[in-house]
């Protein structure tokens, strides 16, 4: 799998943009604020409809514009996809794939397979269970359209439940308690179908996970990751019910997907609690490199893969296993000199200096 090009019009601090990539190694050198990682969130929305930092449709349009279009040529299995993707201040996103606008945006998914590593995902292992479900969620989410599917309805469905809740404590009423039932046996199906991909995900992680871990710590660590639900032990139609009481009180839903979490453990320490920053950074590390390796399994083809200047977040020995690692997969990496890459074995195929809303390619 490969993008062959991209073209934005009106993005981010980009008037125009006509990209042609490299099918191995892209980098995109400059100062910071200049807009590489710009190029990179482009790619990402073109292939998940979703922006890697969480920004909102209109706050991706090009200052004083009303809309933004991106672009984006893929060649999957010797055949070339056009993606188009058109942002509006005050109207939902348009999507189309060879010109043919689709109906829903989760046809995107599965069109396109990219792994995103961003400084931020060093962090992964120390912050919050949030970005964790987030990790799972946004992978799973291209592999698998079933689970993307069971993730909307799931997520519509804790909304509808919160909403209930609220009314049900500002009317003072409890007449509505047969219609909370409903909600509740609605987010336990999708809830349980959601838990067991995710846990199916987690076993084939596990495996790659530890190989590459170990090679990363010198032997010294064995890792495993062991997925935390919310609803402990406990059935989640029981569990669910046993907290309608608390969960009126609060005015939302305590228990559930939304709020399950991925444990870290090596050996006997939970290094998300007690391990040292070297300890994370090195599981971070290994947990997308793992996702790596599972999407070219999982698609029998390679990912596309955007680093988001990671590199100077790493030290040499990280670093070199990370580009030693990456050599067979089109890569389009940002930085702010490519003085990083001196004494590395990594080849560069195409160098972009960018600077002020333009790029140049300088091969």
């Amino acid at each position: 799998m490969k993008i062959k090009s991209l073209k934005l019009k009106n993005f981010r601090n980009y008037e125009y943009l006509d990209l042609k990539f490299d099918p191995a190694a892209n980098i995109f050198y400059g100062d910071n604020a200049q807009g590489k990682t710009n190029i990179l969130e482009a790619v990402y929305l073109s292939g998940t409809t979703k922006s890697h930092r969480g920004a909102k449709d209109r706050d991706m349009i090009r200052f004083g514009e009303t809309e933004s279009h991106i672009e984006m040529i893929v060649e999957k299995n010797g055949i070339s996809h056009r993606i188009d993707i058109h942002l509006k201040k005050n109207s939902p996103k348009g999507i189309a794939v060879n010109k043919i606008p689709l109906k829903r945006a989760s046809e995107l998914f599965g069109i396109v397979n990219l792994v995103f590593f961003s400084p931020e995902d060093l962090n992964i292992i120390k912050n919050g269970p949030g970005e964790r479900r987030r990790f799972i969620d946004l992978e799973l989410s291209q592999l698998d359209r079933v689970y993307l599917n069971d993730l909307a309805n799931y997520n519509r469905v804790v909304n509808q439940r919160n909403h209930l809740l609220k009314d049900l404590c500002f009317s003072g009423q409890k007449k509505n308690l047969d219609t909370l039932e409903i909600w509740e046996m609605q987010l336990a199906l999708y809830g349980n179908k959601i838990i067991e991909r995710r846990k199916k995900f987690i076993y084939e992680i596990n495996e790659i996970v530890s190989s590459i871990h170990h090679k990363l710590s010198g032997g010294a660590e064995k890792i495993q990751v062991i997925y935390e639900p919310s609803n402990g032990k406990v059935p989640l139609e029981e569990a669910i019910k046993k907290n309608r009481e608390k969960d009126m009180k609060i005015k939302s839903t305590s228990v559930g997907p939304h709020r399950d979490d991925i444990c870290f453990m090596v050996g006997d320490l939970d290094i998300r609690r007690f391990g040292s920053q070297g300890q994370q950074r090195t599981a971070a590390l290994s947990l997308k490199l793992s996702e790596i390796e599972l999407v070219k399994r999982v698609i029998h083809d390679t990912p596309v893969l955007l680093l988001d200047d990671v590199l100077s977040e790493l030290d040499k020995h990280r670093q070199n296993y990370l580009l030693d690692s990456i050599h067979d997969i089109q890569t389009l990496v940002t930085c702010t000199g490519v003085d990083e890459f001196v004494n590395h074995r990594f080849s560069i195929n195409k160098v972009f200096r960018v600077e002020n809303g333009n790029a140049a390619n300088e091969n």
